[in-house]
Protein backbone atom coordinates (compact mmCIF):
# COMPACT_ATOMS: atom_id res chain seq x y z
CA UNK A 1 0.00 0.00 0.00
CA UNK A 2 1.62 3.86 -1.13
CA UNK A 3 1.46 6.05 1.93
CA UNK A 4 0.30 9.69 0.82
CA UNK A 5 3.85 11.05 0.50
CA UNK A 6 5.20 7.87 -1.99
CA UNK A 7 2.26 8.46 -3.94
CA UNK A 8 2.81 11.91 -4.41
CA UNK A 9 6.15 10.56 -5.54
CA UNK A 10 5.25 8.31 -8.48
CA UNK A 11 2.50 10.59 -10.01
CA UNK A 12 5.22 13.50 -10.10
CA UNK A 13 7.45 10.75 -11.93
CA UNK A 14 4.69 9.43 -14.16
CA UNK A 15 3.88 12.85 -15.38
CA UNK A 16 7.43 14.11 -16.62
CA UNK A 17 7.77 12.11 -19.62
CA UNK A 18 4.36 13.15 -20.89
CA UNK A 19 6.22 16.64 -21.15
CA UNK A 20 7.67 16.29 -24.64
CA UNK A 21 9.75 19.63 -24.45
CA UNK A 22 12.05 17.65 -21.44
CA UNK A 23 15.04 15.43 -22.85
CA UNK A 24 15.71 11.73 -21.60
CA UNK A 25 18.57 12.86 -19.74
CA UNK A 26 16.66 16.50 -18.27
CA UNK A 27 13.82 14.26 -17.23
CA UNK A 28 16.16 11.73 -15.57
CA UNK A 29 17.65 14.33 -13.31
CA UNK A 30 14.76 15.75 -12.54
CA UNK A 31 13.54 12.79 -11.36
CA UNK A 32 16.23 12.17 -9.17
CA UNK A 33 15.78 15.58 -7.52
CA UNK A 34 12.37 14.78 -6.50
CA UNK A 35 13.23 11.33 -4.36
CA UNK A 36 15.82 12.99 -3.09
CA UNK A 37 13.70 15.91 -2.11
CA UNK A 38 11.49 13.77 -0.40
CA UNK A 39 13.41 11.16 1.18
CA UNK A 40 15.25 12.21 4.03
CA UNK A 41 19.50 12.48 3.79
CA UNK A 42 21.44 11.12 6.92
CA UNK A 43 23.76 13.33 7.81
CA UNK A 44 27.17 13.07 9.71
CA UNK A 45 26.69 15.50 13.41
CA UNK A 46 29.69 17.19 15.11
CA UNK A 47 30.63 15.49 18.66
CA UNK A 48 33.09 14.87 21.28
CA UNK A 49 34.21 12.81 23.85
CA UNK A 50 37.11 10.38 23.89
CA UNK A 51 36.76 6.74 22.63
CA UNK A 52 38.75 3.88 24.15
CA UNK A 53 38.86 1.10 21.81
CA UNK A 54 39.03 -3.01 23.62
CA UNK A 55 39.97 -4.50 20.43
CA UNK A 56 42.39 -3.34 17.38
CA UNK A 57 40.07 -2.36 14.83
CA UNK A 58 40.74 -0.77 11.16
CA UNK A 59 40.11 3.11 10.84
CA UNK A 60 38.67 3.93 7.89
CA UNK A 61 38.91 7.22 6.14
CA UNK A 62 35.74 6.29 4.46
CA UNK A 63 33.82 3.34 6.01
CA UNK A 64 30.98 3.32 3.43
CA UNK A 65 33.55 3.04 0.92
CA UNK A 66 35.91 0.65 3.26
CA UNK A 67 39.25 2.44 2.00
CA UNK A 68 41.73 2.91 4.46
CA UNK A 69 45.32 4.23 3.60
CA UNK A 70 47.60 2.59 5.34
CA UNK A 71 45.64 0.06 7.05
CA UNK A 72 45.76 2.17 10.04
CA UNK A 73 44.16 0.27 12.99
CA UNK A 74 43.50 1.70 16.40
CA UNK A 75 45.34 0.81 19.65
CA UNK A 76 43.49 -1.09 22.38
CA UNK A 77 43.55 0.77 25.36
CA UNK A 78 44.49 3.85 23.82
CA UNK A 79 42.34 7.52 24.25
CA UNK A 80 40.97 8.53 20.72
CA UNK A 81 38.99 12.18 20.51
CA UNK A 82 36.03 11.92 19.13
CA UNK A 83 35.56 14.83 16.42
CA UNK A 84 31.93 13.40 14.38
CA UNK A 85 29.58 10.82 14.13
CA UNK A 86 27.42 9.47 11.69
CA UNK A 87 24.23 9.82 13.28
CA UNK A 88 22.66 10.12 16.86
CA UNK A 89 23.24 6.38 16.98
CA UNK A 90 26.69 6.93 16.62
CA UNK A 91 27.46 3.16 15.39
CA UNK A 92 30.26 4.89 13.62
CA UNK A 93 32.21 7.59 15.39
CA UNK A 94 35.10 10.16 13.34
CA UNK A 95 37.97 10.12 15.93
CA UNK A 96 41.42 11.81 15.60
CA UNK A 97 44.54 10.07 15.18
CA UNK A 98 47.53 12.77 15.37
CA UNK A 99 50.02 11.30 13.67
CA UNK A 100 48.90 10.71 10.29
CA UNK A 101 49.11 12.28 7.27
CA UNK A 102 44.69 12.01 6.86
CA UNK A 103 44.11 12.42 11.25
CA UNK A 104 40.53 12.04 11.20
CA UNK A 105 39.13 8.61 10.29
CA UNK A 106 36.12 6.59 11.08
CA UNK A 107 35.65 3.78 12.93
CA UNK A 108 33.12 1.36 14.34
CA UNK A 109 31.61 2.24 18.13
CA UNK A 110 31.43 -1.16 18.86
CA UNK A 111 34.49 -1.68 18.79
CA UNK A 112 35.10 0.22 22.12
CA UNK A 113 33.51 1.79 24.57
CA UNK A 114 33.23 5.64 24.04
CA UNK A 115 33.21 7.85 27.38
CA UNK A 116 31.06 11.74 27.64
CA UNK A 117 29.84 11.84 24.28
CA UNK A 118 28.19 14.90 23.34
CA UNK A 119 26.76 15.95 20.61
CA UNK A 120 27.92 19.63 18.85
CA UNK A 121 30.77 21.47 18.72
CA UNK A 122 33.22 21.21 22.12
CA UNK A 123 33.09 24.03 24.06
CA UNK A 124 34.68 26.93 23.41
CA UNK A 125 37.96 27.71 25.38
CA UNK A 126 39.10 31.24 24.16
CA UNK A 127 39.34 31.97 27.58
CA UNK A 128 41.50 28.73 28.40
CA UNK A 129 38.67 27.93 31.40
CA UNK A 130 39.65 24.14 30.38
CA UNK A 131 43.24 24.57 31.51
CA UNK A 132 42.86 26.95 34.95
CA UNK A 133 43.51 25.13 37.48
CA UNK A 134 40.86 24.74 40.88
CA UNK A 135 37.41 24.63 38.72
CA UNK A 136 37.26 20.93 38.93
CA UNK A 137 33.91 19.82 40.00
CA UNK A 138 35.14 15.84 40.93
CA UNK A 139 37.79 13.53 40.14
CA UNK A 140 38.46 10.04 38.48
CA UNK A 141 40.68 7.71 39.88
CA UNK A 142 42.10 5.59 37.36
CA UNK A 143 43.89 2.49 39.12
CA UNK A 144 45.11 0.07 36.80
CA UNK A 145 46.11 -3.65 37.02
CA UNK A 146 49.84 -3.72 36.02
CA UNK A 147 50.27 -6.52 34.67
CA UNK A 148 47.55 -6.44 32.08
CA UNK A 149 48.59 -3.64 30.86
CA UNK A 150 52.21 -4.13 30.63
CA UNK A 151 51.69 -7.58 28.95
CA UNK A 152 49.06 -6.09 26.49
CA UNK A 153 50.25 -2.49 25.64
CA UNK A 154 53.01 -1.90 22.86
CA UNK A 155 55.23 0.08 25.24
CA UNK A 156 58.27 0.06 22.94
CA UNK A 157 61.18 -0.19 26.02
CA UNK A 158 59.62 3.27 27.71
CA UNK A 159 58.35 1.65 30.55
CA UNK A 160 61.27 0.21 33.36
CA UNK A 161 58.19 -1.59 35.22
CA UNK A 162 56.68 -3.30 33.28
CA UNK A 163 60.61 -4.43 31.47
CA UNK A 164 61.42 -5.60 35.22
CA UNK A 165 57.87 -7.14 35.44
CA UNK A 166 58.57 -9.18 32.17
CA UNK A 167 62.19 -10.11 33.42
CA UNK A 168 60.74 -11.57 36.78
CA UNK A 169 62.51 -8.81 38.87
CA UNK A 170 59.17 -6.79 39.92
CA UNK A 171 56.19 -8.49 41.04
CA UNK A 172 53.22 -6.89 41.26
CA UNK A 173 50.40 -8.24 42.88
CA UNK A 174 48.11 -5.19 44.00
CA UNK A 175 46.22 -2.37 42.14
CA UNK A 176 48.16 0.52 41.32
CA UNK A 177 47.88 4.27 40.23
CA UNK A 178 47.42 6.08 36.96
CA UNK A 179 46.39 8.34 37.94
CA UNK A 180 44.10 11.14 39.72
CA UNK A 181 41.80 13.55 37.78
CA UNK A 182 40.44 16.60 38.65
CA UNK A 183 37.25 16.92 36.20
CA UNK A 184 35.62 19.70 35.25
CA UNK A 185 31.92 18.29 33.91
CA UNK A 186 31.69 21.30 31.03
CA UNK A 187 35.36 20.21 29.19
CA UNK A 188 34.40 16.73 29.25
CA UNK A 189 37.29 14.79 28.93
CA UNK A 190 39.73 18.07 28.20
CA UNK A 191 40.19 19.43 31.84
CA UNK A 192 43.91 19.57 32.09
CA UNK A 193 47.27 20.81 31.77
CA UNK A 194 46.56 23.54 34.17
CA UNK A 195 50.47 25.02 35.04
CA UNK A 196 53.98 24.36 33.89
CA UNK A 197 55.37 23.34 37.68
CA UNK A 198 57.47 20.69 37.47
CA UNK A 199 57.46 17.86 39.67
CA UNK A 200 58.99 17.97 43.21
CA UNK A 201 58.72 15.01 45.68
CA UNK A 202 60.49 14.34 48.87
CA UNK A 203 62.15 11.29 49.45
CA UNK A 204 59.72 9.30 51.72
CA UNK A 205 56.34 10.59 49.41
CA UNK A 206 58.75 8.54 46.54
CA UNK A 207 59.49 5.70 48.53
CA UNK A 208 55.79 5.37 50.22
CA UNK A 209 54.46 5.76 46.33
CA UNK A 210 56.82 3.53 44.63
CA UNK A 211 55.09 0.22 45.68
CA UNK A 212 51.61 1.87 43.65
CA UNK A 213 53.10 3.56 41.21
CA UNK A 214 55.91 1.00 40.36
CA UNK A 215 57.66 3.45 37.82
CA UNK A 216 58.83 5.97 40.52
CA UNK A 217 61.16 2.58 41.74
CA UNK A 218 63.11 3.59 38.80
CA UNK A 219 62.21 7.00 37.11
CA UNK A 220 59.80 9.70 37.98
CA UNK A 221 58.89 9.99 34.03
CA UNK A 222 55.25 8.82 34.61
CA UNK A 223 54.71 10.44 38.14
CA UNK A 224 56.26 14.00 36.32
CA UNK A 225 53.59 13.33 33.27
CA UNK A 226 50.80 12.76 35.10
CA UNK A 227 51.44 15.69 37.45
CA UNK A 228 51.59 18.09 34.93
CA UNK A 229 48.33 17.37 32.91
CA UNK A 230 46.42 16.18 36.14
CA UNK A 231 48.00 17.08 39.17
CA UNK A 232 48.74 21.31 38.05
CA UNK A 233 44.51 21.57 37.85
CA UNK A 234 44.02 21.21 41.32
CA UNK A 235 45.23 23.93 43.64
CA UNK A 236 44.35 22.33 47.30
CA UNK A 237 47.26 19.79 47.98
CA UNK A 238 50.61 20.19 47.01
CA UNK A 239 52.79 17.29 45.00
CA UNK A 240 53.58 15.32 47.93
CA UNK A 241 49.67 15.41 49.73
CA UNK A 242 48.26 14.91 45.92
CA UNK A 243 50.17 11.65 45.17
CA UNK A 244 49.70 10.48 48.57
CA UNK A 245 46.11 11.00 48.60
CA UNK A 246 46.09 9.29 45.48
CA UNK A 247 47.76 6.46 46.40
CA UNK A 248 45.82 6.12 49.96
CA UNK A 249 42.92 6.08 47.76
CA UNK A 250 43.96 2.91 45.53
CA UNK A 251 44.81 1.16 48.42
CA UNK A 252 41.22 1.65 49.55
CA UNK A 253 39.81 -0.08 46.32
CA UNK A 254 42.93 -2.61 46.77
CA UNK A 255 41.61 -3.41 50.00
CA UNK A 256 38.17 -3.77 49.61
CA UNK A 257 36.00 -6.42 48.53
CA UNK A 258 36.09 -5.51 44.84
CA UNK A 259 40.09 -5.38 44.91
CA UNK A 260 40.26 -8.67 47.21
CA UNK A 261 37.91 -10.37 44.28
CA UNK A 262 41.00 -9.15 41.36
CA UNK A 263 43.71 -10.44 43.46
CA UNK A 264 42.10 -14.32 44.40
CA UNK A 265 41.40 -14.15 40.84
CA UNK A 266 45.12 -13.47 39.55
CA UNK A 267 46.19 -15.72 36.51
CA UNK A 268 42.43 -16.96 36.11
CA UNK A 269 39.13 -14.99 36.02
CA UNK A 270 36.16 -12.96 37.26
CA UNK A 271 32.97 -11.60 36.25
CA UNK A 272 31.84 -8.42 35.37
CA UNK A 273 28.74 -8.63 36.70
CA UNK A 274 29.91 -9.94 40.29
CA UNK A 275 32.51 -7.29 40.48
CA UNK A 276 29.71 -4.80 39.83
CA UNK A 277 27.27 -6.09 42.56
CA UNK A 278 30.36 -6.22 44.85
CA UNK A 279 30.92 -2.40 44.12
CA UNK A 280 27.47 -1.90 44.72
CA UNK A 281 27.28 -3.49 47.92
CA UNK A 282 30.05 -1.94 49.19
CA UNK A 283 29.53 1.63 48.53
CA UNK A 284 24.93 1.49 48.66
CA UNK A 285 24.45 2.81 45.41
CA UNK A 286 22.08 1.40 43.03
CA UNK A 287 23.70 2.17 39.47
CA UNK A 288 27.52 1.00 40.10
CA UNK A 289 28.00 1.39 36.46
CA UNK A 290 27.63 5.24 37.08
CA UNK A 291 30.53 5.02 39.38
CA UNK A 292 32.87 2.61 37.89
CA UNK A 293 34.03 1.57 34.44
CA UNK A 294 36.59 -1.14 33.55
CA UNK A 295 38.90 -0.93 30.38
CA UNK A 296 40.36 -4.66 29.05
CA UNK A 297 42.47 -5.01 26.14
CA UNK A 298 40.83 -7.88 24.56
CA UNK A 299 39.83 -10.16 27.71
CA UNK A 300 42.46 -8.78 29.75
CA UNK A 301 42.09 -6.11 32.80
CA UNK A 302 44.19 -3.60 32.60
CA UNK A 303 41.81 -0.32 34.28
CA UNK A 304 39.20 0.47 36.74
CA UNK A 305 38.33 4.33 36.43
CA UNK A 306 36.01 5.29 39.64
CA UNK A 307 34.21 8.77 39.97
CA UNK A 308 35.15 10.76 42.81
CA UNK A 309 33.28 13.56 44.84
CA UNK A 310 35.95 16.82 45.31
CA UNK A 311 35.50 15.84 49.44
CA UNK A 312 36.28 12.24 48.76
CA UNK A 313 37.35 10.55 52.11
CA UNK A 314 40.56 8.09 51.35
CA UNK A 315 41.51 5.58 53.65
CA UNK A 316 38.49 4.60 55.33
CA UNK A 317 36.27 2.34 53.27
CA UNK A 318 34.46 2.14 49.66
CA UNK A 319 31.42 4.31 50.83
CA UNK A 320 33.39 7.21 52.20
CA UNK A 321 35.33 7.06 48.62
CA UNK A 322 33.41 7.32 46.39
CA UNK A 323 30.64 9.02 48.81
CA UNK A 324 26.65 8.68 48.37
CA UNK A 325 25.85 11.26 45.43
CA UNK A 326 25.04 8.49 42.45
CA UNK A 327 26.70 9.48 39.58
CA UNK A 328 24.13 10.13 36.58
CA UNK A 329 26.23 8.92 33.49
CA UNK A 330 27.69 5.37 32.78
CA UNK A 331 31.11 5.17 33.12
CA UNK A 332 31.29 2.83 30.38
CA UNK A 333 33.12 -0.39 30.23
CA UNK A 334 35.60 -2.08 27.42
CA UNK A 335 35.48 -5.46 28.69
CA UNK A 336 33.47 -8.62 27.99
CA UNK A 337 31.44 -10.55 30.61
CA UNK A 338 33.89 -12.96 31.61
CA UNK A 339 37.10 -11.12 32.09
CA UNK A 340 41.01 -12.32 32.46
CA UNK A 341 43.28 -11.41 35.30
CA UNK A 342 46.99 -11.38 34.45
CA UNK A 343 49.72 -12.51 36.86
CA UNK A 344 52.94 -10.70 37.11
CA UNK A 345 55.72 -11.14 34.79
CA UNK A 346 56.24 -12.48 31.07
CA UNK A 347 53.17 -14.65 30.14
Amino acid sequence: MLTSRSSARVRAITLLPSLPTFGAGLAWALIMLLVLAITPAAASEAAHGQFRPSRSCEAYLSFAKGSNPGLVKVVPGTDYDIREVNTREARWLRIQIPELNEPLRWVAAECGVVNELTYGRPPAVADKSCSQPGLQDSYVLAITWQPGFCEHVKYNGTKPECDNMADGHLLVSNLTLHGLWPNRKQCGTHYADCGNTPLSLSEDTVSYIAPWMPNFFFENTFGNYEWMKHGTCQTTMDANTYFRRAVDAVRTVNDATVGQYIRANIGGRMSRTEFLRLFAQATGLANPQNQVGLVCAGEYLQEIRIRLPLDFKEGIGLRELTGTAPGTQAMGTACPEDIRIEASGKN
